[in-house]
């Protein structure tokens, strides 16, 4: 069986818990710092009372809720705590896999009591992290994932042969992950309604109509094998962060500091990935400049976010401008490798003992109890 875990309204609840004056309040979690010019990313279960969800303008939530709360995200914090669940469920002894920053999957193989371990998972990450999270049982992953929203928030839902057509009858066929709006018109037509509909169609009908999606689709409902971790968690392409400023800045040491902060962050998921890149690129927005980007491949591979930090600032140079008026950037690292660490040189051998001994400190204290200094100037300005 397949657990499917789910956190409930993942950054407002990640707000929520670290500012306790925002529980029970109707919360938005903005993109940008000015909270009636941005978008919605995520909103509280008191905020969806009013209507508000993800992706709605800000001006409009507070149209819906005048004395909603508003917080600006926090990249960082989410990914953290995303880190700190993932490697939570870990320590259960299954295979598990992100499905998506707020989203886990873990093969709980043949367990004889899958809801009594949904259960002690749930309690174990509200007793962690102060949030909560639903989790659905299937017999596999797009089941399991359809199950996980059934019954949020904090719930647990299985589906097994004795319910699984009473349930799917119930689900119209546009909450079935895979299914957009072009789709769901395409079901329309087909008289396709409800996932059962769904379910019970051929392979043959589906990849007529729908190409390799309706194929995909029925292989998505119908399988019936454990995933192995090993092939969905694949090594990734590239390793990056952005950040949007709450305005645009032409203070040089502040946004140097904010591309300190996120090389260091990169710098310190491909090490936590045993990976190592050859290519930075950097990326620049602002009112003066639209959208510069650059890029430049190094001989030698690096996961040292200092070394980052300094070919990012190189890249920068590329601009041709002394101080330019900066809104949004992001450092990205591609061109990965297996990292090395294997050093020869001295000077080599007491850098990587040293940002070992960093990464241990922040592993068990938590992330960000040691920094570079000059990360401070992201706070102050």
């Amino acid at each position: 069986m397949i657990l499917h875990i789910d956190m409930d309204a993942f950054f407002a609840s990640i707000e929520q818990a670290v500012n306790p004056k925002l529980k029970g309040k109707p919360l938005i979690v903005g993109s940008r710092g000015s909270k009636l010019h941005t978008v919605v990313c995520a909103a509280s279960y008191e905020a969806k009372a009013y209507g508000i969800d993800s992706g709605m303008p800000s001006l409009d939530a507070f149209k819906l809720c005048p004395d909603l709360k508003f917080v600006v995200t926090d990249q960082g914090k989410y990914i953290w705590t995303s880190e700190q669940i993932l490697e939570l469920l870990k320590g259960y002894g299954f295979e598990t896999v992100y499905a998506s920053i707020d989203e886990f999957q873990m093969d709980v193989l043949d367990a004889p009591n899958p809801q009594t371990l949904a259960k002690n998972i749930q309690e174990q990450i509200h007793e962690t992290f102060k949030i909560t999270a639903s989790i659905g049982i299937a017999r596999n992953g797009l089941l399991a994932k359809l199950a996980s929203k059934l019954n949020k928030p904090n719930g647990i839902a299985i589906l097994d042969p004795d319910n699984l057509g009473r349930t799917l009858a119930e689900v119209p066929v546009k909450k079935l992950c895979g299914v957009g709006v072009k789709t769901e018109l395409i079901f329309e037509v087909l008289g396709i309604k409800t996932c059962l509909d769904l379910y019970q169609k051929s392979a043959q009908f589906l990849e007529q109509n729908l190409g390799q999606n309706g194929l995909n689709l029925y292989l998505g409902l119908h399988s019936s094998e454990h995933f192995k971790a090993r092939e969905i968690e694949e090594k990734p392409k590239s390793v990056g962060h952005s950040y949007t400023l709450s305005k645009a800045s032409q203070n040089t040491g502040f946004i140097k500091a904010w591309i300190r902060l996120l090389s260091e962050m990169v710098g310190r998921r491909l090490r936590q990935q045993n990976l190592a890149c050859k290519t930075v690129h950097l990326w620049l927005s602002g009112p003066e400049m639209a959208h510069f980007g650059a890029q430049k491949t190094y001989r030698e591979p690096t996961n040292d976010s200092c070394e980052i930090y300094s070919r990012s600032l190189r890249i920068m140079d590329k601009t041709g401008q002394k101080s330019p008026k900066i809104r949004a950037l992001g450092v990205t690292c591609s061109n990965l490798f297996p990292a090395d660490n294997s050093a020869l040189l001295k000077e080599d051998i007491r850098k990587e003992g040293l940002i070992k001994a960093l990464d241990s400190i922040n592993t068990r204290q938590g992330d960000w109890s040691i920094y570079p200094a000059s990360v401070t100037l992201t706070r102050h300005i």
